[in-house]
C-alpha cells in the first residue's frame, strides 16, 4: 500500500527541521514506524515530511544527573544500554521485532503517543523529562490523550532525560503482548526502592488498556511504608482498579475492554515482584 503525495525535504540541523516544518507545514519523519504505516492507512496525510534522521540527536550519555537519550536513538540501542533503568532497557527490548527495533526512535515513538506503545508507559513511570527544541516538559504532562501529546505544531522532540537507577532501586516493566504485533494489550512499568524490606519509595504506570499511559497513584500508596511481603504486593496490585475508568478501558478484536481490565493486577503484581526482587 502506498502513502498519499506529500512534498520531502531533509533538515541539515535542528532549527533548520523547525523552520521547514514551519514553511511547509507536515510532520518530522526519524524512523518512519510510527508514521508511515499510518499514511499508507489514509490514517493521516501531513502533505509534507521533514526528515531529521541524519541529526546529531542518537545516543545514551550519562552524568551526575541522571541519563539522557537523543531522540533518535533506536529501540535496540535502548534495549542493550547498560546505563538505563532496567524497566527502560527491557521494555525497548519487547518492541515489534528486530527490523522494527533497529529503526524505530525513541522521539518517534512518544511523539505518536500509540496507547499500545511500551515507552510512554515506562517513562511516565520513572519521572522522565521530554526535551524539545524550546522546553522541557514532566512525562507526566506529556502524554494528554489518545494520539495526542503535549507538543505544539513544529515542536520536536530532543531528547529524554531519567534518573539514575541507585542503590536499593529497582524496576521492571511487563505486559500482555498481542502475539502478531507485539503491542501491549496491558503494560506496567514499575519502580521501588526498598530499604530494610520496607518500601521507602514507588512509582507504577499502566498503558495499553487505556487512551493515555497512566500512573497508578493508589498502587503507590499502598506499597509506602509497607514490608514488601507477598500479601502487600497482592493489595497494591489489586488497588489498581481505583487508578482505572471502566468507561476509558479500550477493547479490541484481540482483547476485550474487561479482559484487560481484570489481566491489570495480574500485570502489576508482575512487574511488582520483579522490581522488588531488582531492588533487593
Amino acid at each position: 500500500m502506498y502513502p498519499p503525495k506529500f512534498d520531502y525535504y531533509r533538515a541539515a540541523s535542528p532549527d533548520e527541521a523547525a523552520a521547514l516544518v514551519q514553511e511547509h507545514g507536515g510532520k518530522f519523519l526519524a524512523g518512519g514506524h510510527s508514521l508511515i504505516p499510518v499514511m499508507n492507512l489514509r490514517l493521516a496525510d501531513p502533505g509534507a515530511l521533514v526528515d531529521i534522521g541524519r541529526l546529531d540527536m542518537k545516543g545514551i550519555s550519562t552524568s551526575s544527573s541522571g541519563v539522557t537519550i537523543g531522540a533518535l536513538t533506536t529501540h535496540a540501542m535502548v534495549a542493550a544500554s547498560g546505563d538505563v533503568p532496567t524497566a527502560l532497557s527491557e521494555a525497548a527490548g519487547k518492541i515489534g521485532d528486530p527490523q522494527v527495533r533497529n529503526r524505530g526512535t525513541v522521539g518517534g515513538n512518544i511523539a505518536h503517543a500509540d496507547p499500545a506503545s511500551d515507552l510512554p508507559t515506562v517513562l511516565l513511570a520513572l519521572k522522565a523529562t521530554i526535551h524539545t527544541n524550546g522546553r522541557s516538559i514532566p512525562a507526566d504532562d506529556f502524554f494528554v490523550d489518545l494520539f495526542t501529546t503535549a507538543l505544539d505544531e513544529g515542536e520536536m522532540i530532543t531528547s529524554v532525560s531519567v534518573a539514575s537507577e541507585g542503590a536499593n532501586t529497582g524496576s521492571a516493566y511487563a505486559k500482555l503482548p498481542n502475539p502478531a504485533s507485539r503491542y501491549a494489550m496491558v503494560g506496567v512499568a514499575a519502580q521501588v526502592t526498598v530499604q530494610n524490606g520496607v518500601c521507602t519509595a514507588a512509582s507504577v504506570a499502566v498503558g495499553g488498556l487505556t487512551p493515555k499511559a497512566t500512573r497508578a497513584s493508589s498502587v503507590e500508596a499502598a506499597l509506602v511504608g509497607q514490608p514488601l511481603n507477598s500479601d502487600t504486593l497482592a493489595a497494591a496490585a489489586a488497588a489498581v482498579t481505583n487508578d482505572l475508568d471502566p468507561d476509558d478501558i479500550l477493547g479490541d478484536i484481540h482483547a476485550s475492554a474487561d479482559y484487560r481490565q481484570q489481566m491489570a493486577p495480574v500485570f502489576v503484581r508482575r512487574a511488582l515482584a520483579t522490581a522488588v526482587s531488582r531492588a533487593s
